[in-house]
């Protein structure tokens, strides 16, 4: 199984299961099992890492000061309210340490990460399913009636792996129902930033009358620097704070830092670049998809969940993909998902086309 560590984007395992270990029979991976920018890290990111020398023999910010002056910049909130993490997994990791919750709510299918962090620090995991007639979503008030058994509530918007937002009224409801009854509520938006701005369903312009509510974002997707690892909070001051308080001192690498900045002042140009391609190619993707027999949400973010003809399954589909240089990520194993379930990262157009003539291959038997 590609999935040996319970995410995509494993290489390692890839060379080892399909080839790249040596031997003669190398191969060159496309990775469509990790949901990353295709056009690659700004600029100036690059330019900055190939002459960093002086951040790598320096000790980081720990209070990652300049980094967090331009997130609030760019989000319109004050400096408290925010808490930089290595990668958007460490952020669920602080937020759990700073809780303390004994129960924590999931909305399945979702990031597996929020299983796997609550039930690593000791906390009884409830969940409600989404249902293939919504998209995968789970209705607002089925999740409003999780919030009064939980401590703390994991919510994906737009959630992974089907790529699909919930509407800005079912977010309020359960914000309010989250200050109502005194649980956290955890919106994770790590793939928002691919949705235009006009687009998106999020709190953050009203996150300061509920302050329950935490907002989870990464960088490391958008702006192509997942070996980096960079995320962040945005919260209330005083759990920002208690958060802040549970960190290991330096998590944040120097580089990581230099590089944050830089993604922030790479300006909107690269933004724009970013969403009308993913826009454009997820389309074309999704038809693609569409026409070899697959089912395919609309989903909103950089990737999609599809579901192999009938007679697949992902585990078979993924085994033969691999060994023609085509990675994908087996969707097998969510709760509530099919034997069938794969996803597959939207990339640039030759990528793209590559994966479905490669599938296409597959599933015609050539």
């Amino acid at each position: 199984m590609l999935e040996k560590y319970g995410h995509g984007g494993d290489l390692l395992t890839a060379a080892e299961l399909y080839g790249g270990g040596g031997g003669g029979r190398d191969i060159a991976f496309i990775d469509f099992s990790a949901n990353i920018n295709p056009l690659g890290p700004p600029p100036a990111v690059l330019e900055l890492l190939q002459d960093a020398a002086a951040a790598v023999t320096a000790y980081p910010d720990p209070g990652h000061r300049r980094l967090k002056a331009l997130l609030a910049a760019e989000l319109g909130v004050s400096t408290e309210w925010i808490t930089v993490g290595n990668g958007a997994a460490e952020s669920m990791a602080l937020l759990l340490l700073a809780a303390a919750p004994r129960r924590v709510g999931i909305v399945e299918p979702c990031f597996s990460e929020y299983r796997q962090l609550a039930e690593q620090f000791g906390a009884e995991v409830l969940t409600v399913q989404g249902t293939a007639e919504q998209e995968y979503r789970a209705d607002a008030e089925e999740i409003a009636g999780l919030l009064e058994q939980v401590d703390l509530l994991f919510l994906g918007q737009p959630n992974n792996p089907n790529g699909v937002q919930y509407a800005l009224d079912d977010l309020r409801l359960l914000a309010r129902k989250a200050e109502a009854c005194g649980t956290l509520l955890a919106v994770d938006e790590a793939f928002i930033d691919f949705i235009p701005e006009e687009r998106r369903q999020s709190l953050l312009p009203e996150l300061a009358g509920f302050r329950q509510t935490v907002l989870i974002r990464s960088m490391t997707k958008f702006f192509a620097i997942p070996g980096l690892r960079l995320g962040f909070t945005i919260a209330a001051p005083e759990l920002a704070a208690r958060m802040s308080g549970k960190q290991v001192t330096w998590s944040v690498n120097g580089l990581a830092q230099l590089a944050g900045e830089a993604c922030l002042r790479s300006g909107r140009g690269y933004a724009a670049r970013t969403r009308e391609l993913i826009a454009a190619e997820r389309e074309l993707l999704r038809a693609g998809l569409r026409r070899l027999g697959c089912s395919v949400p609309p989903g909103e973010a950089n990737f999609l969940l599809a579901e192999l003809p009938e007679g697949w399954t992902a585990a078979a589909a993924q085994e033969q993909l691999g060994r023609r240089g085509i990675l994908v990520r087996s969707c097998a194993m969510y709760p509530g998902l099919a034997a069938g379930h794969i996803r597959v990262a939207v990339k640039g157009p030759a990528d793209n086309a590559r994966l479905l003539r490669e599938l296409g291959a597959v599933l015609a038997g050539e």
